[in-house]
């Protein structure tokens, strides 16, 4: 790459950072929605172009798509353990501890996947990772569905976590890393959705097939989880590598092709993977390229710690204002409440999961256009409110306040209200934000850790649920969470910033730059002037 090529993507200081579009002025690749040219007086676009521009946007959805297929298993086996734990503890005989492990320990084991799926989405590639994932989560689900005891049942569950860790860390980066800026948002919402299909399918599952016998039923339950890993062997055939990985494996010849499939022009072909190579290149002031990824993560610069604050801190909040347990022991929160037999525990659950699946949908459509950060308020203040009532109406019920039938009524609306809110905020956006705004160097990485993060607060809530209900009561029990998602609204305001509409090398400016999130959304013109200065 000549000196002039480095020109356009430097900012001009020696530094070595990407330049950034100044303010007003506009960026040299187009939208992928655009639909005129940016030069003006070059008229409409061609139709050649149009068609191109379809077939890139089409093409990246797809692979969006099958990157997320993982992710249904993480979301199946949250949704069906919340009915197979009744008719495992029939079965089985097992104790109300064993109940916790079993249910808990996938969310703690899966950290062993996320942090082996950082280290080898980089060494074998981000689309071959996604692989094995499929293959170990087969493997212990097979386990699971054939298990004689309780010992077997729980091999079977941790081969299955590490499976489902190495597929939650990669899906996003993958995505993330193939996706348009404009489009990004949404894209990399994808894995949420797909998680909350899965959750769906749990609980269907459960409801469908509740009524053989309680040796058989649980069984099949968690068989079928096998089936949408098959289809993840398909996907390796469709999707292509991640141009980014390529990069930094020199296989230019390689990301400039499957950059010429997700772009509209040869033009925005050769500024991306211009960008691209400059990100696996830079050293900084403090030579990069001699510091090793972990040492980089344990001893921070300033900006990799906010980044590190932010991504971390949202992937922990996620889980820890109880949306594991809320939907795992949704029957136990119903039973609770005063639903009296398994079938209706299970029909309840089916209500929850359709609503948690529909108001995904309802992000996807908003995440790009509204932006992360207000959609981040809206779910964090809803999700209060929600957890609240849900705590209040199970306090008043075990005091007889009113009715059991307006209670359950409360009780049902609360817990959909909390998951459509989380849904369409935090869900989602966790997973975004994690994979956007870490530099090329770390984000494997980087992402692996926050995935540890996110299952290692998931397992610890799963697993001290019941124990914490027996001490506080069910709706003492939400009343804590509810304390705790209102500090995810202050983390919210001081730490996340607005990451809407910016590519990756810019995101990686902002936190470089330490602008402060709270005054709203950033012009990119300002950044570059900071960076200037410095």
């Amino acid at each position: 790459m000549g000196s002039t090529d480095l020109e356009e993507v430097g900012n001009g200081n020696g530094n070595g950072l990407p330049r950034l579009p100044r303010l007003g002025e506009k960026a040299k690749y187009r939208r992928m929605d655009a639909e005129e040219n940016e030069e003006e007086g070059e008229g409409e676009v061609s139709a050649t172009g149009r068609s191109r521009a379809a077939q890139s946007r089409r093409y990246v959805f797809a692979c969006a798509v099958f990157a997320s297929l993982n992710n249904v298993l993480l979301g199946y086996d949250v949704g069906v353990m919340s009915g197979c734990i009744l008719f495992i503890q029939k079965d089985l005989h097992i104790t109300e501890v064993q109940q916790e492990v079993l249910v808990g320990c996938l969310s703690i084991i899966s950290l062993l996947g996320s942090l082996a799926g950082g280290k080898t989405s980089d060494a074998i590639g981000r689309k071959w990772t996604m692989g094995l994932a499929a293959i170990v989560f087969q493997t212990g689900a097979a386990i699971m569905a054939c298990a004689p005891s309780f010992l077997v049942l729980m091999i079977g569950r941790l081969l299955a976590g590490v499976g489902i860790g190495f597929g939650v860390m990669i899906a996003p980066v993958y995505i993330a890393e193939i996706s348009p800026a404009v489009a990004r948002g949404s894209l990399t919402s994808f894995p949420e959705i797909f998680i909350n299909i899965g959750i769906l399918l749990g609980y269907i599952s459960n409801y469908a097939f509740s009524g053989l016998s309680e040796h058989i039923n649980w069984r099949i339950m968690l068989g079928v989880g096998i089936l949408p890993s098959l289809f993840v062997g398909i996907a390796l055939f469709v999707i292509p590598e991640s141009p980014r990985w390529l990069v930094m494996q020199k296989r230019l010849d390689k990301a400039r092709s499957v950059l010429m499939k997700i772009n509209e022009s040869d033009e925005d072909v050769e500024q991306r993977l211009a960008e691209i190579e400059k990100a696996a290149s830079f050293t900084g002031v403090e030579g990069y390229e001699e510091k090793a990824v972990w040492h980089e993560l344990l001893s921070p610069s300033p900006a990799v710690r906010r980044m590190m604050i932010a991504g971390f801190g949202i992937q922990c909040f996620q889980q820890v204002t109880g949306i594991d347990a809320t939907v795992y022991y949704s029957p136990t929160i119903f039973k609770d409440a005063g639903i009296p037999s398994d079938s209706k525990l299970l029909a309840a659950t089916v209500a929850v999961g359709f609503t948690k699946t529909l108001f995904i949908l309802v992000a996807i459509f908003l995440i790009d256009r509204v932006g992360r950060k207000p959609l981040l308020y809206v779910s964090t203040i809803g999700m209060t409110a929600c957890l609240f009532s849900l705590g209040l109406s199970l306090s008043l019920l075990k005091h007889e306040v009113f009715s059991t039938k307006v209670g359950i009524g409360v009780a049902i609306l609360a817990v959909c209200g909390n998951v459509a809110f989380f849904s369409i905020g935090i869900g989602p956006i966790c997973w975004v934000l994690s994979s956007e705004i870490f530099p090329l160097r770390l984000r494997a990485q980087a992402s692996a850790l926050g995935a540890v993060g996110s299952r290692v607060s998931s397992g610890l809530i799963a697993m001290s649920f019941l124990s914490v209900c027996r001490i506080l009561s069910v709706g003492g029990t939400f009343f804590l969470f509810s304390l705790i998602s209102a500090t995810s609204v202050v983390f919210v305001f001081k730490c996340v910033p607005e990451t809407k509409g910016k590519t990756l090398e810019q995101i990686e400016m902002l936190f470089q730059n330490g602008i402060e999130w709270q005054r709203g959304e950033v012009e990119l013109g300002d950044v570059e002037h900071l960076v200037q200065r410095n």
